[in-house]
């Protein structure tokens, strides 16, 4: 999810002043979920943003296998991270980043030219809502944290900041890895994502006018869609807050990975997550 002008960046390219009183950020933490154990922070300087790339590259690299370029050893950096606000979840006894997600704001994608998913996918048809929409990226939580705890605390304080920013919509890709875990042990090659694809656009696909085309499409036609296998946990959670697919899924050989193009609006919310996520 992208676009927001707001503080100077905590990296090299200050991003420009605004005078909108409404562009703001928390810079306290987030106390509405387990205060005694998480603690939900944005980024405030450059040794924190490391802190989350470190934990990315973790993950990204250390358990999906993803091949890395980056100009830091052991982090995940691109170009994209000098434009975008870093949300963090740190374990409160130990202060450690444990969660984290990036978040690219209209203002921003138009100075860096376009967000992280304009690089995997056409999207040509969200042209008319770029103003109101946040890209969503590099979401990942430590495998000793990876419960319903910090992933809630996370969205809780993303839609505090689209609620106090007057945005609406928020896209990304969401990552289903090649190792894929089925039923039956590990299932590879692009078949669970073929599957995953086969499922949810049954029941979740966005209407026609928002959907948008892989640059590099997973080859579904070559693939065996029919496997029982479950969408990773964190699609699962998109899916229940309402989220909606916006077309077949990219081939990222980077992170061996296929990418699902996503988009979620706080109107879509059900109502039970409504009053935890926006107070309402």
């Amino acid at each position: 999810m992208e676009e927001l002008a707001i503080k100077p960046s905590v990296l090299s390219h200050p991003k420009p002043a605004v005078s909108s009183p409404a562009i703001s950020i928390t810079t306290q933490p987030t106390e509405a979920l387990n205060p005694k154990s998480i603690v939900v922070t944005w980024a405030q300087h450059q040794d924190e943003v490391r802190e989350a790339q470190r934990l990315r590259f973790s993950v990204f690299a250390g358990e999906m296998g993803a091949n890395l370029s980056s100009k830091v050893p052991g982090h995940d950096v691109d170009l994209f991270d000098d434009f975008c606000e870093h949300l963090l979840v740190r374990d409160a006894n130990t202060q450690q980043v444990v969660g984290t997600y990036r978040v690219l704001t209209p203002a921003q994608a138009r100075r860096v030219g376009g967000t992280y998913t304009d690089t995997e996918f056409d999207l040509t048809r969200l042209r008319h809502i770029r103003d109101r929409m946040v890209e969503l990226g590099r979401s990942c939580v430590h495998p000793d944290h990876r419960h319903g705890g910090v992933i809630m605390a996370l969205w809780g304080a993303l839609f505090d900041f689209m609620d106090r920013n007057d945005l609406d919509t928020m896209i990304g890709c969401a990552t289903i890895p090649m190792q894929h875990q089925g039923p039956h042990g590990m299932v590879g090659g692009g078949h669970a994502a073929a599957s995953i694809w086969r499922q949810v656009k049954e029941k979740h696909l966005a209407s026609i006018d928002l959907h948008v085309r892989p640059r590099l499409p997973l080859p579904i036609d070559q693939l065996d869609d029919s496997l029982n296998v479950e969408p990773p946990a964190l699609i699962k959670g998109y899916l229940r807050l309402g989220a909606k697919v916006l077309g077949p899924p990219a081939w990222d050989p980077d992170f061996n990975a296929a990418d699902l193009p996503m988009l979620m609006r706080a109107a879509d919310l059900p109502a039970r997550y409504r009053k935890f996520l926006l107070g309402a």
